[in-house]
Order: C-alpha cells, then structure tokens, then sequence
C-alpha cells in the first residue's frame, strides 16, 4: 500500500516538476523476473525510473540509509533493501537473486555511482541476470532535473544476454558492455530529439 501511495505521489510530482514522459513501457514484461537497467545521475533515478511503471521496482539502497530513524521504516516497504558501501554482500546478492527468482523486478544502475564520467559498468547486473534467467530491459533517463524543463525515461526492448550464459567471465564482461552501450545509445538518440 505505501508503495502505490509513494508511486502516485512521485508520478504527479515528476509530472509537475520535471514535465516527466516515458516511451516503451510495453518492452516491460508484465510478469516475471526483470533488471531494470539505467543510467544514473541523480539521487532521483530510482523513483523516476520506477514511479512511472505498474509494476514495483525493488532497489539496493546505502545500508547508512536504514540507520535513519523514518527511512529503516519505510524503505523495507518501498522495495529497498540495504547494500554496504565499497561492494555488494554476498547477503545483498543472495537477496537479489531470489527476488528475481521468486518472478520480481529489481532496478539497477551498472555505473554504480553517479560520479561514474567514464560510464563504465559493473559486472553486477549482468551477473544477476544470468544467474536469474532474468529478462533484461535497457532504460534512458535522458534529461537534468531542471525544474520545469522536458525529462524524458525511455525503457528500451530486452537484450538477449543467453550466447553469455555459459562464457565465464569473459562472457559477464562481454554482457556488461552490451548493456552499457545500449544505454549509452539510447541517452545519445534521445538527448538528440
């Protein structure tokens, strides 16, 4: 129930604010396991990328984060759970896995950080994938949080990451560059419109 309500809100004010549009919700599967992969550069992506879809998107947030007295409350019911600093747990991992096993969403950012200029991925997302049988769809948060100036998400056609599946990690390198260019190329065609 906080989830719809915190859903809801951000939708009107994403709308308002930042004149918020989204392109491709049909390329999300309706049911099943899904990474939700996106660019990131604000601490406003994660509900941006997810308050505009029907289904929830779970998160990794910052462990310092459920410390806070409100937020160890509410994050569990938003779908966040913790991760630490400097790497992710084989507890977050665990978790994450079996969300995606049990047909969940989780949204993930392969930069890792929003100071990542070089857009490099991490390994993660595509790990998670391949280990899931999660399907992965691409997403484009193309626009600056500038108040009443056009943003756009725009959730791009699954990758077909199944030629990795057995390639070690070769193979997890070669799919995390795969995702991380068709971000990077769905950012520069939209960023160009």
């Amino acid at each position: 129930m906080l989830y719809i309500f915190f859903r809801t809100l951000f939708r009107m004010m994403f709308a308002v604010l930042f004149r918020l549009k989204t392109e491709g919700e049909e390329n999300i599967p309706r049911e099943g396991p899904v990474v939700l992969c996106a660019n990131h550069t604000s601490n406003w992506d994660p509900p941006v990328l997810g308050s505009m879809l029907d289904r929830k998107v779970h998160y990794m947030a910052k462990a310092e984060l459920f410390e806070l007295p409100v937020l160890k409350q509410v994050l569990p019911r938003i779908g966040a759970f913790p991760v630490k600093r400097g790497g992710v747990s084989k507890e977050s991992i665990r978790l994450s896995i079996q969300l995606l096993k049990d047909g969940n969403m989780i949204g993930v950012f392969p930069e890792g950080t929003r100071s990542n200029a070089g857009g490099m991925g991490k390994k993660g997302a595509a790990s998670l994938a391949l280990k899931s049988g999660a399907t992965v769809i691409p997403a484009a948060i193309v626009g600056n949080y500038s108040l009443f100036r056009p943003m756009k998400v725009i959730y791009g056609r699954p990758i077909d990451l199944s030629e990795y599946a057995d390639a070690g990690s070769e193979g997890l390198e070669q799919a995390t560059d795969l995702i991380m260019s068709t971000i990077r190329s769905m950012v520069r065609e939209h960023e160009s419109k």
